[in-house]
């Protein structure tokens, strides 16, 4: 059985590494990093990765016509999305004095602020480095993944699901954050699995496997 796993690209996103991270842990895969439309609604699977701001990475979307696409192969086959692609999916994004995403999942892209960040403590933004994922339902995507590991962040801005039946996992940073949503075979995440070492590894090769 052929597994074609397609990463989107659409000019942002750590594609070299997402490629790389991929490749080794599904050497029997064909790993596409690819913005060719038919390529990426044939394959069994796609990543949607992203870095940067969201109003760049919605713009080279929409100039690529790559939105319907990834409309498209949200709803057909194994989706994982990364980071920015995550936010991607939402309604609304605060991010650039207000962003519309792709609406694919109901929500909102919030920055980190508030009360929480005052005080003795004040937490810095972004928020960068590694932090534990607290997970809140049985997921293949966590088959060998033990509670509350730790992967990689880089962010300013996170997710607030509009359906909390989408929270898959959350993590603390002043607030609990939604860091993991999953609905149907779409699984969105807002660490990097490409830099979360083992952690990282072992979701991608999950990701490899997982039908829906």
């Amino acid at each position: 059985m052929s597994n074609t796993i397609a990463i989107i690209d659409y000019g942002m996103g750590n594609l070299h590494s997402a490629h790389k991270a991929v490749e080794h842990v599904a050497p029997a895969a064909k790993v596409l990093v690819t913005h060719d439309a038919k390529e990426i609604l044939s394959a069994e699977r796609v990543i949607f990765p992203g870095v940067g701001a969201i109003r760049d990475c919605i713009a080279e979307i929409k100039a690529r016509k790559l939105d319907d696409v990834v409309k498209e192969a949200a709803k057909t086959k194994p989706f994982l999305a990364i980071c920015v692609g995550m936010q991607a999916l939402m309604t609304h994004s605060e991010e650039n004095g207000g962003v519309e995403c792709l609406n694919i999942l109901p929500g909102e892209v919030r920055l980190f602020q508030g009360e929480s960040f005052e005080g003795e403590h004040k937490l810095k933004v972004p928020h960068m480095g590694w932090n534990q994922v607290e997970q809140r339902i049985s997921h293949f995507m966590f088959t060998d993944i033990t509670q509350n590991e730790r992967c990689y962040f880089v962010h300013s801005y996170y997710v607030d699901a509009q359906d909390r039946a989408c929270v898959a996992a959350q993590t603390q940073y002043g607030i609990a954050f939604d860091s993991v949503l999953s609905k149907e075979n779409i699984f969105a995440v807002q660490f990097h699995p490409e830099k979360s070492h083992r952690v990282g590894l072992q979701l991608l090769k999950n990701f490899s496997e997982w039908n829906v």
